[in-house]
């Protein structure tokens, strides 16, 4: 079966000034769905057909196939970002909360330094919050890259492709990234993927 175009978790006008329907009507109606459109065309007739996407991902890393590597990867991470988001501003879940003060001291040490991360990052990527082993860790990945190429257990991702954000934040990505960070994350979804209940929701097969 082919990968689909999911649909957002909520309407695309219900962030108001903080990410507005232009962007989504952008980003997921044109960017995610032309990266599902060439995923689908490189994988048809191949053995690859009717596999799942982080399948998908992880032959396209392993033979060297950039293509359709950059495509399946960026429908994956389009789709857990989806999901990281929320319209409504959420208080962070004890087991979260203390599983961030372990890692970092305070949640406003995590939210600067992942902010740090996202901002510093150059170019075109994704700024993650992963769970390796016991501790949390912040990282970027360039590109299309994911964690479902290097066995990472993925938490939030943050979009910092400028299609994220220029229409509203123009080149002013620090706002951007300090907005959603405060009022936009959807950190039920975040607590879940401690144990891997929400991650799965990003992949299709």
């Amino acid at each position: 079966m082919a990968f689909s175009l999911p649909d957002l978790p909520y309407a695309k006008d219900a962030f108001g000034e903080i990410m507005s329907e232009e962007t989504f009507n952008y980003h997921h109606g044109k960017h995610h769905n032309a990266y599902v459109g060439k995923t689908n065309d490189a994988v048809a007739g191949t053995d690859l057909e009717g596999k799942s996407l982080s399948e998908v991902i992880k032959a396209a890393s392993a033979s060297g196939n950039k293509g359709l590597f950059n495509n399946s990867a960026q429908v994956w991470n389009h789709t857990f970002f989806w999901h990281c988001l929320s319209p409504e501003t959420q208080e962070i879940p004890a087991n979260l909360k203390a599983k961030i003060e372990e890692s970092f001291g305070s949640v406003e040490d995590f939210k600067e330094k992942f902010k740090n991360e996202a901002v510093g990052h150059f170019a075109s990527g994704w700024a993650w919050l992963v769970l390796n082993g016991d501790k949390l860790e912040i990282t970027s990945l360039h590109d299309a890259d994911s964690p479902v190429a290097h066995d990472m257990k993925p938490l939030l991702t943050l979009d910092v492709w400028e299609h994220a954000y220029y229409l509203d934040y123009q080149n002013a990505r620090p706002d951007y990234v300090g907005t959603i960070l405060d009022k936009a994350i959807n950190w039920e979804f975040v607590a879940q993927n401690l144990d891997g209940e929400g991650v799965s929701r990003a992949d299709q097969g």
